[in-house]
């Protein structure tokens, strides 16, 4: 289970970078009684449950005037593109900008969250990966990744980093998309993905904040590590789409993702339960609503 309820009443949390997983764990928060706010270029459309703050974490616009008495910060922000100078800007850029802001403010913050991603784990043979793992990234972004993850941990507040695998959920259909266009999905047999439901995701997150004394990192991935195969099989016997094509080199697919398995033990041991430990009971969910075509 998740222990959002041991937040103490009217805590204070910055969300920066309030996108889809942050609204997610902003809502939990606010009805747990904390106070939240959503760091975003925009705010207008956050729900009413969390504070907006107009803010651009890319160039520092706004940050001087942060919300003062911040008890914790989670820092979920995402790249607006998929090359180095947009991965540069919200991760390592933006957490420092961000550090900049809250020290200049004398901001006394007890907890500090970071949304990373196992991206940073170059291994493309199969192996297990867990915490203890040395992530020794290669891709650009993937550097990217890992420095700002250093920017924090060298901060002068607690931080936490959580490495999650693929996000998948509502509006993040992206094997759904594939299985139903005409030129269907493809897979390299043995090839291992990992992932976690954008729901437990953020659940995860309101987690690590309530523990009295969380772990320097955690995986954020469920239970089952899985070949891309397999998943795109079960897919496609619920969809009645062709089964994905088998390839031995599929040039569409990502190379950031490599090839490992990530475990969850720690996040696990530290109490947390999944809602959907696998992607046979994430992917029913969503299929709930989704029309057979």
């Amino acid at each position: 289970m998740s222990n959002v309820t041991a937040l103490a009443p009217h805590t204070r949390v910055l969300i920066a970078g309030c996108g889809d997983v942050g609204t997610r764990l902003g809502l939990q928060l606010a009805a747990a009684g904390a106070q939240v706010w959503g760091l975003r270029r925009d705010p207008s459309r956050l729900p009413a449950a969390i504070a907006p703050f107009a803010a651009d974490l890319a160039d520092g616009r706004g940050l001087a005037a942060l919300p003062a008495g911040l008890d914790a910060v989670v820092y979920c922000a995402a790249a607006d593109g998929p090359g180095e100078a947009a991965y540069r800007a919200a991760y390592l850029d933006g957490p420092r900008r961000l550090l900049d802001a809250l020290e200049a403010r004398g901001e006394r913050v007890r907890r500090l969250l970071f949304t990373s991603s196992t991206a940073v784990y170059a291994i493309d043979d199969g192996r297990e990966v867990d915490e203890d793992t040395p992530a020794e990234p290669v891709h650009p972004t993937a550097r990217l990744l890992r420095a700002g993850e250093e920017a924090l941990r060298e901060g002068p507040y607690p931080a936490t980093v959580i490495r999650f695998g693929g996000l998948y959920g509502p509006g993040r259909e992206r094997l759904l998309r594939l299985l139903r266009s005409p030129a269907g999905a493809s897979c390299v047999p043995g090839v291992y993905s990992n992932r976690i439901h954008v729901h437990d995701a953020a659940r995860a997150l309101a987690h690590l904040l309530a523990l009295p004394t969380p772990a320097p990192l955690y995986l954020g991935v469920d239970d089952t590590p899985a070949p891309l195969c397999e998943v795109l099989d079960w897919l496609a016997a619920q969809l009645g789409t062709a089964p994905p094509r088998r390839l031995a080199v599929d040039p569409a697919e990502d190379s950031r993702r490599g090839n490992k398995r990530c475990l969850n033990k720690r996040l696990r041991d530290a109490g947390f339960a999944f809602t959907f430990p696998s992607y046979r009971e994430g992917y029913a969910d969503m299929l709930k609503s989704a029309p057979r075509v």
